[in-house]
């Protein structure tokens, strides 16, 4: 859909106007969104919503990145354990559930934090001969009833919104491990930089996770693909797996697939 060419005194187009507003509305409510989910969302074209984007930058009210848009400041605003996990959960269980496809009973693998890493942990109770490493307090209090899974625990500093160990201590007690393969999430998801979190210090204990993976595994469900936040953790070429939703944008899933990043997608 196209602007309204407005009266000749200049005055914004109304159309152009409350969808602007509604924008600003859903980054408000939602953090921060592509523009694909954007251009879902007032029912437009990727195109105009561009352009809507560029002026509200212009005016200072939002920060315009990579194939998206937040608030001023919301790339460094980390979402909690709790807000993450009232988003997309039926697309969540479907991701979990095709991840632990890929979690084979004597595996030695590792779990980093977040709403659908847990949810996959959930899914891998009855395995055996599994050696899990985590720095997620949520994954290891999951696993830590299975008499056949062997659960180590990073040191680290607890970081109470994601639930997770992270920092130095965290980072140390990784060096020098080796598991077939690292199952990890984060706030964004884009071709060009990778994976990535608000957070410095989360950012540092991800990418120790993934550098002692033989492959890494992101999970992502849509509204993380082609969102861009502050701090790069995974760079692309280092992606071996995607994990994500139906919902995904094709576009995004295209171009990690052209640089070489396997996708499995979860239907619901």
């Amino acid at each position: 859909m196209s602007d309204v060419q407005g009266p000749p005194d200049g005055r914004k187009p109304v159309f152009a106007a409350e969808r602007r507003k509604r924008i600003l509305e859903l980054l408000r409510a939602n953090g921060t969104l592509s523009l694909r989910q954007l251009a879902e969302a007032v029912q437009s074209s990727e195109v105009t919503v561009r352009r809507d984007v560029r002026a509200l930058e212009a005016d200072g009210l939002l920060d315009r990145h990579h194939g998206g848009a937040s608030l001023p400041g919301e790339l460094s605003r980390e979402a909690t354990y709790l807000q993450k996990a009232q988003v997309a959960g039926d697309e969540k269980a479907a991701i979990a559930d095709l991840a632990a496809a890929l979690v084979e009973d004597g595996d030695a693998i590792a779990i980093g934090p977040g709403t659908t890493t847990h949810a996959l942990a959930q899914r891998l109770t009855g395995h055996t001969e599994l050696t899990v490493v985590t720095n997620s307090l949520l994954v290891a209090q999951t696993l830590a009833a299975s008499p056949r899974i062997e659960v180590v625990v990073t040191g680290g500093t607890l970081r109470g919104p994601v639930q997770a160990l992270i920092g130095s201590a965290a980072e140390r007690s990784l060096a020098g491990l080796r598991m077939r393969r690292v199952f990890i999430s984060g706030n964004g998801l884009t071709a060009e930089r990778g994976l990535s979190t608000p957070n410095m210090q989360v950012a540092g204990t991800d990418r120790a996770l993934a550098e002692a993976g033989e492959e890494v595994v992101v999970l992502a469900d849509h509204t993380k693909v082609g969102v861009d936040t502050m701090v790069q953790t995974v760079p692309p070429e280092r992606i071996d797996h995607l994990v994500t939703g139906e919902e995904a944008a094709p576009e995004e899933l295209h171009e990690l697939s052209a640089r070489g990043v396997r996708i499995h997608v979860a239907r619901l």
